[in-house]
């Protein structure tokens, strides 16, 4: 499983951080970052959902209130 995270489609309301411990409050640019991910685009940072944080990575995509945070099973299918 990993989270894909569109950092220009956040607006830093943080409801991602509360859920999920991978995600961090970076105050100087207003925004949410992605520890240990890896920049795959412009702004579209990607990292694999540790074992037993699949429920957690789940719930920060869910919580997000503009989806800038997409969840893919191992497959590529998208799961939220």
């Amino acid at each position: 499983m990993y989270v894909e995270f569109d950092r220009d489609t956040c607006v830093g309301m943080f409801q991602c951080v509360a859920e999920w411990d991978a995600f961090e409050k970076n105050l100087n640019d207003g925004k949410a970052d992605l520890a240990g991910s890896t920049e795959e685009d412009e702004d579209l940072f990607v990292v694999e959902v540790p074992d037993g944080e699949e429920f957690d990575a789940k719930f920060a995509a869910r919580v997000c209130p503009v989806d800038a945070i997409e969840v893919y099973d191992d497959d590529g299918e998208q799961v939220v």
